[in-house]
């Protein structure tokens, strides 16, 4: 698989933080295949990564547990066009995943 990653965030060797944003009129399902292989790539092959996927108006955060049988978790879909603000919850989990 190919492609350029949009944004990565390394503290003290941990990947905290892949994202993976796509154009708005895509679903965030297109990007996953693609975000879950970097978070696969990533060199601390142990640990736990986080990765969130956007399009600007949505946004789905991912937790990769690595291993001979790699597994991951997806997060509820978060939208900025509902008719409650989810901005802040999308900016209290990525303050979380800061103090990993």
């Amino acid at each position: 698989m190919r492609g350029q990653l949009d944004l990565l965030v390394l503290k003290e060797g941990l990947c905290v933080l892949v994202i993976e944003t796509q154009e708005i009129s895509y679903s965030l399902q297109s990007g996953l295949a693609q975000l879950l292989a970097y978070m696969l790539a990533h060199p601390n092959g142990g640990q736990p990564c986080f990765g969130m996927l956007t399009n600007g108006a949505s946004f789905i955060f991912v937790k990769l547990l690595p291993g001979d049988s790699p597994q991951y978790a997806l997060s509820d879909q978060f939208d900025l066009e509902s008719q409650q603000n989810e901005l802040y919850p999308v900016l209290a989990i990525m303050k979380a995943l800061a103090q990993v």
